[in-house]
């Protein structure tokens, strides 16, 4: 979900943020999209003021339910992912509001963050990765090499697509930047969309907590990665909208994702299916089988 959540939502492009960051565009404020001029001090539009509230708000609500309804113990990582929102947040609101979203600190705070962002998102995944295919601690047999060659199709389609991307840029690091952004979209579509369909093949419940956070990150993720190409296809420049059209996308993408998410971790995991009789009983004997072969082993040895 990189860049769907980056509160306030910011007025600048990446290109702008990380020429502000190195001291390359002078400090005055900059038009926004050529054209809006800043209405407040923070520099946001009413528009995005209004996503922000509601990004904010959302992933609020959502910090509340994982802590109220018990939900951290299970999925701490996506616990610890959520609060370093609302805490992010607040940080990038403090530094608007102090120097502008076009100042330098909100720029380099900007950037630090996003790479921490994408770190704990991949905790994210490996937690929910061991809840869907080894909930007792033991991998499925017959999920484990499939899981290995999601990751490693995952990470060479990720390459081999931010390679064959070649955005109209003007400079070296908006080449990078938007290269690194569709790598990670790409990769992390891959990775959680890999994970749902998986599961699914081989008979893994996908009605629990877990499945559901694997879900939400899917969608966001896919999206993402579409909206990552088109701005790869339409690149950075003066009067180049397609950023903040496609940031607009995202952000309400992303409110979508937190309401569904606040829906169903309010809600109780569906109850597991209970073993038919017939089967129970196969069980049984197979166990009892087991014990009296192990008695004879036992004998055995002893003799």
């Amino acid at each position: 979900m990189r860049d769907i959540l980056f509160a306030p939502p910011a007025a600048l492009s990446p290109t702008e943020l990380t020429a502000i960051a190195a001291g390359i565009y002078d400090l005055q404020p900059l038009a926004f999209f050529g054209h809006l001029r800043l209405q407040h001090s923070m520099g946001l539009s009413g528009v995005r003021q209004f996503l922000w509230a509601a990004s904010f708000s959302s992933t609020s609500v959502l910090l509340a339910v994982l802590l109220l309804r018990r939900r951290a113990a299970s999925l701490s990582a996506f616990t610890f992912l959520i609060a370093f929102y609302v805490a992010k947040t607040l940080v990038l609101f403090s530094l608007a509001v102090h120097f502008s979203i076009r100042s330098r600190p909100y720029a380099l705070t900007y950037w630090s963050l996003s790479y921490v962002d994408d770190a704990i998102q991949f905790a994210v995944f490996y937690e929910l990765v061991k809840q869907v295919f080894c909930p007792t601690g033991v991998w499925a047999r017959d999920a484990r090499r499939a899981f290995q060659w999601l990751v490693a199709a995952s990470i060479l389609l990720a390459l081999g697509l931010a390679m064959l991307a070649s955005p109209p840029t003007a400079r070296w690091y908006e080449t990078y930047l938007l290269r690194s952004n569709f790598f990670v979209s790409v990769l992390e579509s891959g990775l959680f969309v890999g994970i749902m369909v998986l599961s699914s093949t081989v008979g893994l419940p996908w009605k629990t907590h877990a499945a559901r956070v694997a879900q939400g990150f899917g969608a966001c993720a896919l999206t993402s990665m579409v909206l990552e190409g088109t701005r790869n296809y339409f690149g950075l420049g003066p009067g180049q909208r397609a950023y903040g059209v496609v940031a607009y996308i995202e952000t309400v993408i992303y409110i979508g994702c937190m309401g569904f998410w606040i829906v169903s971790l309010w809600q109780e995991a569906p109850a597991p299916r209970e073993l038919p009789d017939a089967m129970l009983m196969q069980i049984y004997t197979l166990q009892r089988r087991v014990e009296n072969d192990l008695v004879r082993i036992r004998n055995w040895r002893r003799s």
